[in-house]
């Protein structure tokens, strides 16, 4: 089986079972080459070391890419089966830098190579299960079942690359070669730069829902651009170019640097390249799994600081305007060579897609027309930070898939890199990573007058997610008491025997519940499935604002600003931390609680039993347990065995409170009659959903 040729499935043509065969035969594909990138590591040791600081070790990546597929399989309702709950927790989430990731090694008890190894190899057998008896229908759209087959395929080749990085900055003794993986033999003098002339034109970017390849959901909608007339530079920046900069020692001179990036500097102690080794002799090249002399005609690594500083020197030096393509430019770029878009290629136009070597080659080797490596070898960092097109939607099974990158701290990079396969390596494909981030990632620079778009906070557009901006942070509406400030002020009355160590705000949705605890508990988590929610949580914690936009009527919006301040909220922010956790799956260090809200979470859950049947060993002694619900149960979201009320049982009427109570009398005792709150959830400006939710509250006894 030939793992380094493969491509992304066509999912809109052909006939079902050969389809079925061809999805199969992609995901065992990607599955194999997965676990041979991990061959080189020269021991088990190996997976624990951290060498990436803003990355876990390896041992998580490993897990990770199994544990998404069961964690996605059953977030789409495909299967109810758990494998391993604690690995499907721990490997859950921790993958990139947001303030939600738990990157604390302390929280963690890493389990062996072989028991992940174990792992995977049961993964692998139920994924391929559900592939060989899935129903299958074409064309495969985006709400079909088998897109989610297609998601954790596509997930696990992303990591595939960004592995790959950590492995190169694993000591050399820690990695070994492999057979098949060579790196590029060709090296020599680089070729002297320049600038060419680049006809500008529109540029109209984004898939429709019929599109027939894989995508993230940042990718659909619709974008257009007019570019004016440009010049970019023939080739990729060599390591050969960039020497100038440091010989110059550009790394010393803070007038060519942004002001994140001479943080970064001064941080890190940069004073060249990452993957440059500096000896007696000059300089060396680590690749990924060897340090090879230096080939100085390959392209430069740098993070898109170095990259943009090294334009502004090249701009003073030059006199001409000189800084990195946009995204909207590199596409002009590469749509003027009509390039063949991947799977439709009969062998890859550029060093891309693992089909040529498992390094970068020298940067005057694929040519394409003028230019050089407009696709492949290295990624190219561009100016603009990753948002969503017109009528981007999150996909419901991966929403934390893009929204937490819309913080106009992730810039785009382009072109995709000798590693980049599937869905990486087509046109329509948009991966962003934080400025100081390393991949297998270059630039090419370009002279134009075009100005760039300023990157500004964005308003939350999410309808979801900005209604609950506005129900947490918003205004009061028919004289309703805001419903989480409300939960709250009730937690805190029953509290006066009770510890106020910590709290936990079970379902916090965007977080105000967790702020109005901190008034008196000295620490607070609070957690919530959703992405989406959390991101506006740490937004808030960490800006202490929250911009959202609210339809009125129409197309006809307003636009709206909350401050922690104005709530009278600003001081509890450090005493607040969020996280995104499943409720039904917590991690370990979830625990030692002396209050646990779950405001209208259990009627949301898949399986309420299960969260009701172990939510007492989260909780100390004495300690309370708050629960809200408006009683809704649907099927959507809880199948119709999983309920807790709202049935006839043994031919009377069964409530939900029934349920809570047989569910949770031998852990507690429900201190105090039900109470009704309302809460209202503004839709538009003429339409709002009146709901009542029942509280109950409950003292954790030893029985």
């Amino acid at each position: 089986m030939d793992l380094k040729k493969s491509r992304t499935i066509i999912l809109n043509a052909g006939n079902e079972e050969e389809k079925r065969s061809e999805i199969l035969n992609y995901f065992l594909k990607t599955y194999a080459l997965d676990e041979q990138l991990y061959d080189h590591l020269a021991g088990d040791a190996a997976f624990y070391l951290r060498s990436e600081p803003l990355r876990h070790p390896l041992i998580f990546y490993f897990g990770h890419t199994a544990a998404f597929y069961i964690n996605k399989l059953n977030t789409a309702r495909l299967t109810d089966r758990r494998i391993n709950p604690a690995f499907e927790s721990m490997f859950a989430i921790g993958v990139d830098e947001m303030s939600w990731d738990d990157l604390d090694e302390k929280n963690y008890r890493w389990p062996s190579v072989g028991e992940v190894r174990g792992y995977r190899q049961e993964v692998r057998e139920l994924v391929e299960s559900i592939i060989r008896s899935l129903p299958l229908f074409l064309p495969i759209t985006w709400e079909d079942p088998f897109w989610v087959i297609m998601m954790g395929i596509e997930h696990q080749r992303i990591h595939l690359e960004t592995s790959s990085v950590i492995i190169r900055r694993l000591p050399i003794g820690e990695v070994r070669s492999l057979d098949g993986w060579d790196h590029c033999p060709l090296s020599g003098k680089a070729p002297v730069n320049s600038l060419l002339p680049v006809a500008g034109g529109k540029v109209v970017l984004g898939k429709g829902q019929d599109h027939p390849l894989y995508g993230w959901d940042n990718e659909f909608g619709r974008h257009e651009g007019d570019i004016w007339d440009f010049k970019a530079a023939k080739y990729l920046v060599s390591n050969q170019e960039f020497l100038a900069f440091v010989e110059a020692k550009g790394y010393e001179s803070e007038k060519y640097w942004t002001e994140e990036g001479w943080r970064w500097v001064q941080y890190s102690l940069a004073r060249h390249p990452l993957f440059w080794l500096a000896d007696t002799a000059g300089y060396r090249l680590r690749t990924m799994a060897r340090v090879i002399d230096m080939p100085w005609n390959w392209p430069v690594e740098v993070n898109y600081l170095e990259a943009k500083a090294f334009c502004n020197w090249l701009a003073e030096k030059s006199g001409a305007k000189i800084r990195l393509p946009a995204e909207d430019e590199w596409y002009r770029l590469r749509d003027l060579h009509d390039i063949p878009d991947q799977p439709y290629w009969k062998e890859a136009p550029g060093n891309l897609n693992l089909e040529h070597w498992a390094s970068s080659c020298p940067v005057d080797h694929f040519r394409f027309g003028d230019f050089y490596d407009i696709i492949g070898n290295v990624w190219q960092w561009t100016e603009t930070p990753i948002t969503g097109f017109d009528g981007f939607k999150v996909h419901p099974w991966y929403d934390d898939f893009s929204t937490p990158t819309f913080d106009t701290q992730h810039n785009l990079i382009k072109g995709g890199s000798w590693i980049s396969t599937g869905n990486e390596a087509t046109r329509d494909s948009r991966y962003a990573f934080r400025r100081h981030f390393f991949q297998h990632a270059g630039f090419r620079y370009v002279e134009a007058e075009q100005p760039l778009e300023a990157a500004q906070a964005m308003y939350e557009s999410d309808t979801a997610v900005s209604q609950y901006c506005e129900a947490h942070y918003g205004r009061s509406y028919f004289g309703i008491a805001n419903f989480p400030e409300t939960c709250a002020r009730i937690c805190l009355e029953y509290l006066q025997d009770v510890s106020k160590n910590r709290a936990l705000d079970l379902g916090c949705s965007v977080g105000r519940a967790s702020f109005e605890l901190a008034r008196v508990f000295r620490f607070v988590n609070g957690l919530d499935f959703s992405a989406r929610f959390i991101r506006i949580a740490c937004q808030m914690q960490g800006k202490g604002l929250v911009r959202y936009e609210l339809p009125e009527e129409g197309e006809i919006v307003s636009y709206h600003e909350s401050r922690l301040a104005d709530l009278g909220l600003a001081e509890t922010a450090g005493q607040v931390e969020f996280f995104q956790a499943d409720a039904l799956n917590l991690k370990p260090q979830f625990t030692g609680y002396d209050l646990i809200l779950a405001a209208n979470l259990i009627d949301r859950l898949s399986d309420p039993e299960k969260f009701l049947s172990a939510v007492h060993d989260r909780l100390n002694e004495g300690g309370l347990l708050v629960l809200t619900s408006p009683s809704t149960w649907l099927t959507e979201f809880t199948a119709r065995q999983k309920w807790l009320g709202g049935y006839r049982k043994d031919g009377e009427p069964y409530t939900t409170l029934d349920g809570l109570k047989d569910r949770l009398k031998d852990h507690f005792t429900m201190i105090d009659k039900p109470r009704d709150v309302e809460f209202v959830i503004r839709e538009t400006g003429r339409k709002f959903q009146h709901s009542i939710s029942q509280l109950t509250i409950w003292r954790k006894t030893n029985r």
